[in-house]
């Protein structure tokens, strides 16, 4: 079983390289799809127990929207990003070059917020299938918008207690030329096998 506590510098450095590949492959997805040099910054990655993962996120009353999808394959889980309400909305800005007035998200928003959720983790699983040589098939993304305790509740409820530990990247987009920046967490929940093997590559690529 993994210990969080105990990972080492490299294996912490093979992580946040895995997610620096996955970035810039969903950079340049997201670059394609608007027509703007759009940049994924990855600062940070680590290794948390799921019900931990929930101080990332800020209060549990705060709104966020959040993409689920299932990692299928060599390896299975589900995978989570999770956009606080006013960076999702500041995403939709970029993507669609305006900004939609008044409470709640209209289908084009959460069409775009889905769509940028499953190009994203579809890039971090493609990055996470090169490094292990294995295939992973990530599922039709899902998407909710609630409060974060409500989301992660949920997807600890789900997931099981069995599976203790989860893979969180720091997400940050911006477009090039700009200071604006919009920030979630991205949230890998591997079951206990698959993150087993996770680690057990990264020990064998050290």
């Amino acid at each position: 079983m993994v210990d969080a506590d105990k990972l080492t510098d490299p294996e912490r450095d093979a992580l946040r390289e895995i997610a620096n590949i996955g970035a810039g492959h969903a950079a340049t997805a997201l670059s394609q799809m608007t027509g703007r040099k759009i940049m994924i910054d990855v600062p940070e990655v680590e290794v948390k127990r799921l019900e931990e993962a929930a101080e990332l996120l800020g209060p549990p009353a705060t709104i966020v929207a959040a993409v689920l999808m299932h990692m299928m394959g060599d390896l299975t889980g589900r995978t989570l990003l999770v956009l606080p309400e006013v960076s999702a909305r500041g995403l939709c800005d970029i993507l669609l070059r305006r900004s939609e007035p008044g409470p709640g998200f209209t289908e084009m928003q959460r069409s775009t917020v889905m769509e940028t959720g499953n190009i994203l983790c579809s890039a971090y699983l493609n990055a996470l299938s090169d490094f292990m040589g294995m295939m992973l098939v990530p599922s039709v993304p899902a998407l909710v918008v609630d409060q974060a305790g409500a989301v992660l509740t949920t997807a600890y409820l789900n997931f099981g207690h069995s599976r203790d530990y989860v893979i969180c990247v720091e997400t940050s987009f911006r477009i090039a030329g700009s200071d604006d920046s919009v920030q979630g967490q991205f949230i890998l929940m591997p079951d206990t096998a698959s993150l087993t093997a996770i680690f057990d590559a990264i020990h064998l690529a050290k």
